[in-house]
């Protein structure tokens, strides 16, 4: 059987707690906003709208 290295690294302990809702907003628009652009999103966001407004009756 080989000898293997014990492993000596310890992994960081992730940070516990949320967050804040404003920082992962500004972490998802930029995102969000290139998929508009490159998937024609308003027209398809609309429609999507339109046609779940339509199954829930309104």
């Amino acid at each position: 059987m080989a000898l293997t290295a014990q492993r000596t690294h310890t992994p960081r302990p992730r940070r516990q707690g949320r967050r804040h809702p404003l920082v992962a907003t500004l972490m998802a628009l930029p995102l969000a906003a290139l998929l508009l652009l490159v998937f024609d999103g308003w027209e398809t966001v609309a429609t999507q709208a339109s046609s779940v407004g339509v199954m829930l009756g309104r």
